[in-house]
Parts: structure tokens; C-alpha cells; sequence
């Protein structure tokens, strides 16, 4: 028996660099989303407008996306384990600088800095652990980063959650089964949205350590060690002379661009728009990465039936979301909506890196994923600052009209990929 059970421990370890690579990228994904719940509650704090927030927000995913090469080329050099170590105490320092409380004239840039350091201790992890985890499970490197997806996938639902317990009156209602009244009320007083992330600050210089104790350093360097060495930017530039190529990545830009704005405004566009109240937002919030398993089911469609028809199957869902948004009211109308948007998004996002993969030259697979990446990063980093504005201007509801005449215009790109790959 103590045999069978030493295999079994021994067993458990070898997804030891599965399960902290996950937990990491949920704690990342987490302390992003909990931004947007939160905009209402900065705007009224702060008295900040929502061109502000927005253009706060694509700083921050402006330092995401700019981390991609520098993390890829630096996990080469030093390894991955010590990268992903580094980018996890980033961020965990910049939940720590949102969780002080600073007194104006400090407070706004305070959380613009706090937001920044997320963005950039986040920002280096994704694309390391990809590597790192192939590496560690060749023969499972699917399922390790359907995992790593997922449990990403699963802070979207956490996060709003979590706001909405810490910002309204839930949590007194929840301490009072067990502690008295009176005890209770004054631990919920002295818990605000602050207080969520200096749990994340904690949280990350947990995983940072465990990380950087459990991940062995032999497994850190990259894949294929010298493939980034020769051709340079010009190498990889070079797959935009292929038409249907380049369609294909105008589309999946309009596709962030359409998507990160509503992920960055969502709850504020059912508050202003949809006059539904800021904790009903929020949980109607989470609905959108509650369906974000249906990436299982897209993902083996897409190897049964093409690529192609998946991918323009799943943006029309997620056209029709964004467009019933614009005309519904109510909550279950509302919820509705946000249900059909999330399944489209998700659902399409796996086929499309299967997409991907199959048409970027193996040769070229790396920094051609690399350049396609960060201009996606790009344009969902502009979003927000374009969405906030815009609602600034003219309202929320044309904001969102421009998100979803992107997705139609995504939708009417597949179709030229479709022509052009024929």
C-alpha cells in the first residue's frame, strides 16, 4: 500500500508545473477582470469619466500585449521558470500598490500604476507557459493547455463574484451565520474592493514561491533552442503576402477589437443602458465566462466539419449577442444576450489558433503566432480607451453599435478568407 501510494504522490507531482501554470494564469486573468465591475464604483470615488477608465485600461493591456516578444525572447535566455516567477511577483506588487489606500491628489494615478504593473507582470506569463507546458507534456500538450485555458476562462465568473461580495451588503449577510451581528457588520465595514486585492497581492507571492520551488530549471528553456535565432522581423512579415492570411488576421483584430471593448464595458453598459442595478451587472457579468466551455466542443467540431465554418458560424453568434444587446431590456432578456455573445466569443477563440496553426509555416511558427498575437493585443487594448469615449460622447449604446458593426465586419472577413483559401 505504501508503494501504491508513493506512485500515486509521485504521480501528482509530475502536474505540478501544469497546476501552478494554471493557477498563476487564473490569478492573472482574475486581477484583470475585477477592473471592469469595478469602474462604477472608481467613477463615483474618484470622479473620473469613463474616457479616463478606458483609456486606463487599454494602458494596461497596451503593457500586456508589448510583453509578448520580450517574455519569449527573455524565457530563451534565463528560462521560463525564473520569467514566470518574476512576472507573478509584477503583478502581485501591482494588487499590493491598488490595495493601499492613498488620499487625493494620489489615489487616481495610484490605481493607473497598480493597473499598469498588472499589465505588465501578467503580460509575460501566457506565452512562456505555452512553451513551458508543450515542453513538460509532449504527449499531452493539449490537454495541459485546455486546462491552462479553462481555469483562465473560470476568473471571468470569479471576479465579478468576488467584487459584488466585497463591494455590497452580501458579505455581512454571509458572516452573520457565524459570527454575531454586531461582529459581523463591523468585519464587513472594514472590507471594500481594496481588500480584494490585497487577497491577489498575497495570493501571487504564494504561487510566485511555490513556482519557483516546485518548477525544476531543466525544464525551463525554450522549445527548440536557436529557432529564433536568423531572419529576423522581415521573416515573419513575410506571411501577410499570402491574401487569405492576411484577411484572416483582419478579422480576428476586428474580433478583439469588438471583444475587449465589451469585456472592458460591459457592466457599465447594462447600468447605463440597460438601467439594470450595479450587482445585477456584475453577476450577469460572470454569465460570459460561465459558457466559456463550449471552447471544448468548438474546438473538436471545427476537426470534424473545417475550420472555416466553425469560425464563421461562431462570430455570427457572437454578432447576433452584441445586436440583441442593443435591443433588448430587462434582465433575463439581457442575461440572454450576454449568454449568446459569450458562446460565440469563446467558442470561437480555440478554432481560431487551430486556424492559425495549421496555415503559419512550421518554420515560422513561433514568431508568426508572435507578430498575429500582438496585433490582436493591440487593437483589444484600443478598444477600451475608443469605447469609453465614445460612450462619453454620444452614449453607451453607440459605443456598442461600433463593437458590433466590428463583429460584422469580422463576420463578412471570413468570407473573404473563405474565397481566398480557395
Amino acid at each position: 500500500m505504501g508503494t501504491g501510494t508513493g506512485s500515486r504522490l509521485r504521480a501528482l507531482a509530475d502536474y505540478d508545473v501544469l497546476a501552478l501554470s494554471a493557477l498563476i494564469w487564473f490569478l492573472a486573468k482574475f486581477l484583470r477582470y475585477a477592473f471592469p465591475p469595478l469602474f462604477p464604483t472608481f467613477r463615483d470615488a474618484f470622479g473620473v469619466s469613463n474616457a479616463t477608465l478606458g483609456l486606463a485600461f487599454a494602458a494596461m493591456m497596451a503593457v500586456y500585449a508589448a510583453m509578448q516578444f520580450p517574455s519569449g525572447a527573455l524565457a530563451d535566455r534565463v528560462g521560463a521558470r525564473a520569467v514566470i516567477v518574476a512576472g507573478a511577483s509584477v503583478a502581485g506588487a501591482g494588487a499590493l500598490v491598488l490595495a493601499v489606500p492613498l488620499e487625493a491628489p494620489w489615489a487616481l494615478p495610484g490605481i493607473v500604476a497598480g493597473m499598469l504593473l498588472v499589465g505588465l507582470g501578467t503580460g509575460v506569463h501566457k506565452t512562456v507557459a505555452v512553451r513551458l507546458l508543450a515542453r513538460e507534456y509532449p504527449a499531452r500538450t493539449g490537454r495541459a493547455l485546455g486546462v491552462l485555458d479553462t481555469l483562465g476562462a473560470v476568473s471571468g465568473v470569479a471576479a465579478p463574484n468576488a467584487v459584488v461580495l466585497v463591494t455590497g451588503a452580501t458579505l455581512a449577510g454571509a458572516l452573520a451565520t457565524v459570527l454575531d451581528p454586531g461582529r459581523a457588520a463591523a468585519l464587513a465595514a472594514a472590507v471594500d474592493w481594496r481588500t480584494l486585492f490585497l487577497a491577489g497581492a498575497v495570493a501571487a507571492g504564494v504561487l510566485a514561491a511555490l513556482f519557483a520551488r516546485r518548477v525544476p530549471a531543466t525544464t525551463a528553456p525554450g522549445d527548440r533552442p536557436g529557432d529564433a535565432a536568423g531572419g529576423g522581423v522581415g521573416r515573419y512579415l513575410a506571411l501577410f503576402r499570402d491574401p487569405a492570411f492576411a484577411a484572416f488576421v483582419a478579422v480576428t483584430v476586428c474580433f478583439s477589437f469588438a471583444y475587449n471593448g465589451a469585456v472592458a464595458f460591459l457592466p457599465s453598459y447594462l447600468v447605463a443602458a440597460g438601467g439594470l442595478p450595479e450587482a445585477t451587472a456584475s453577476v450577469l457579468y460572470s454569465g460570459l465566462f460561465v459558457v466559456s466551455l463550449v471552447q471544448l466542443a468548438t474546438g473538436d467540431l471545427s476537426d470534424r466539419v473545417g475550420r472555416l465554418p466553425v469560425i464563421g458560424a461562431t462570430l455570427a453568434l457572437g454578432t447576433l449577442g452584441l445586436v440583441l444587446l442593443l435591443t433588448v431590456s430587462g434582465v433575463v432578456a439581457a442575461g440572454a444576450a450576454v449568454v449568446v455573445f459569450g458562446l460565440g466569443c469563446h467558442g470561437f477563440r480555440p478554432v481560431r489558433g487551430a486556424y492559425l496553426s495549421a496555415v503559419i509555416p512550421e518554420s515560422s511558427a513561433g514568431g508568426g503566432l508572435g507578430v498575429v498575437r500582438t496585433l490582436l493585443m493591440g487593437a483589444g487594448a484600443l478598444s477600451p480607451a475608443v469605447v469609453g469615449w465614445v460612450a462619453d460622447a454620444v452614449g453607451f449604446r453607440a459605443a456598442f453599435a461600433l463593437l458590433a458593426a466590428a463583429m460584422v465586419a469580422a463576420v463578412a472577413g471570413t468570407g473573404v478568407v473563405a474565397v481566398a483559401d480557395g
